[in-house]
């Protein structure tokens, strides 16, 4: 969704590279670049003016180091370097403001009414339900207001979402918005609900009826949070959107919906510059547990192809149990992980959310994949894997070199899943050398990589993003999240050899000499 952001930036590293000082030349021409992927990704030219004048001053104040202390280590620290970290806080800067940790605001005593308001079809009603369940989780007592009174779908809607997320949802037929939101916020008071979030009506385009309507809302109920909600999709527009809901209702923050479609990313540049209201919440799909916290740092990272590594812990710690994570970690890095636990691993990515979304936060991940190359991933391969290893008896789970000894399974599992041969010897291979390159990494001691995968299901420490950004480069994916780039049809793994190539690790050949003598031990016996 960032590539339009994320290769302008790119371009801009690569006519950097090499060199060791910033000046006034090589900065214009890497501006140029920064400029031309802003535009394209429909960032307001007022708002990439102030931005590029801001990276311009700043990069050419500062002194390049080409050599830094970090932890103990001298590092080198290039011109390309130095100017991408002016870009991330400038990007971050102008996605957060000077505000740190913009939030909603509770009200100190009886209920907090949140206020939705937005154009017909970008996403409120949706929203308002994602929201209600993030704060259900934690821990709030939620009321939701159906008031948009315009679309009486929009009102069914919010109630069979209610159902699913079990949060109720107040209404009051024939009355107007303004009847329906105050009788809300007298239930919610007697009721001790902790939030009231309001539903209102949105139009085609911003008119003097609807800001009528809205103002009455406001007034008449007086939310802590004005929260207004953007499709990210719809580019430049959406400065002409925030003007007119700001300037009427003094935003406090907003929602930017569908950043998981064909989004260019540019709204999420364009709201705070125009309105001064910090985005605070994204959306990432349909469901209603798809509503992230924005956090502009992770989102600056990821168009600048550095990835979101807290991100990724989030996503993790949302989807997975702690305690078997720990031993599937154990089992792996002692080569005793099955086709069976690979499986559940996958599902547990799923519920992560797309896989696109899950690599791009994965630190260095932008950088080493050339551009549109996650266009390429097809998603469908998840179902293909499943039904493969879902026509395996348990034995050839727990023992994928079955399939080596006996070829005849293949032809068996193959018609029983509805693919190819070649489709099943092809996971059978890749998930063997991938069990081999956990195993050799397992045994190589406490420290690198083997040390941060003992804690990967936790990723409490913060030094594993500087490790899992070596793993990377060396295509070796810790324990949790195995090398999907290679099972989805892409291939090896970048920087890694396939099982028949001669470039393996010690531990590796190892265990490759090991299968060798179980394939012939099983010959003797037959």
């Amino acid at each position: 969704m960032f590539d339009a952001l994320s290769n302008g930036f790119r371009e801009a590293r690569n006519r950097l590279a090499g060199l060791t000082s910033l000046d006034e030349k090589n900065i214009q021409a890497a501006l140029k670049e920064v400029r031309r992927s802003l535009l394209e990704a429909d960032v307001e030219l007022g708002v990439v003016k102030r931005f590029l004048a801001r990276v311009e001053e700043t990069a050419l104040g500062s002194t390049v180091q080409t050599r830094i202390k970090h932890g103990g280590e001298t590092l080198r620290v290039s011109a390309a370097e130095q100017f991408i970290k002016i870009c991330h806080d400038e990007l971050v800067l102008a996605m957060r403001g000077e505000t740190e940790n913009p939030s909603l605001e509770f009200a100190a005593q009886g209920p907090t009414g949140i206020m939705m308001v937005g154009l017909q079809g970008s996403g409120k009603t949706t929203s308002s339900a994602k929201l209600a369940r993030k704060l259900k989780k934690d821990g709030k007592k939620v009321l939701l207001v159906a008031a948009d009174m315009q679309r009486p779908a929009a009102v069914e809607q919010l109630k069979v979402l209610g159902e699913q997320i079990e949060i109720p949802v107040f209404n009051l037929p024939g009355e107007s918005p303004v009847t329906i939101c105050s009788e809300a916020q007298k239930k919610a008071a007697s009721e001790k609900f902790d939030v009231i979030i309001y539903d209102t009506a949105g139009r085609l385009a911003i008119d003097d009826a609807l800001m009528a309507e809205l103002a009455a809302i406001r007034a008449q109920v007086s939310p802590q949070n004005i929260l207004l909600v953007i499709d990210a999709m719809i580019g430049q527009d959406s400065v002409k959107t925030a003007r007119g809901f700001n300037a009427e209702l003094d935003l406090s923050g907003v929602i930017l919906t569908k950043l998981d479609g064909d989004a260019r990313g540019g709204a999420a540049l364009n709201v705070l510059e125009i309105t001064g209201a910090p985005v605070l919440f994204v959306g990432m799909g349909e469901t209603t547990d798809r509503l992230e916290t924005f956090r502009p740092d992770g989102m600056a990272g990821r168009i600048l192809g550095q990835g979101d590594v807290v991100g990724l812990i989030e996503d993790f710690e949302g989807v997975i149990d702690q305690k078997k994570a720990e031993e599937d970690a154990k089992r792996m890095m002692k080569g005793e992980f099955t086709l069976d636990d690979f499986l559940n691993q996958i599902r547990m990515i799923q519920q992560m959310g797309p896989l696109k979304d899950v690599i791009g936060k994965m630190p260095g991940m932008g950088n080493m994949l050339p551009p549109g190359a996650m266009d390429q991933v097809d998603e469908g391969e998840f179902g293909k894997i499943e039904a493969v290893i879902q026509s395996m008896t348990r034995q050839e789970k727990n023992d994928p070199n079955a399939l080596i000894r006996e070829p005849g399974r293949v032809a068996r599992i193959a018609k029983g899943s509805g693919h190819e041969e070649s489709t099943v010897n092809d996971l059978v291979q890749k998930f063997l050398f991938m069990q081999q390159m956990m195993t050799s990494m397992g045994g190589s001691g406490g420290g690198g990589l083997a040390g941060m995968m003992n804690n990967i299901p936790g990723m409490k420490q913060l030094g594993m993003a500087r490790n899992m950004r070596r793993a990377m480069k060396s295509g070796k994916m810790p324990p949790g999240m195995p090398d999907l780039s290679a099972m989805m049809g892409g291939g090896t793994p970048q920087g890694a050899s396939t099982p028949k190539m001669k470039t393996m690790t010690k531990g590796q050949k190892n265990a490759r000499k090991n299968q060798r003598k179980a394939q012939r031990a099983a010959r003797k016996k037959k």
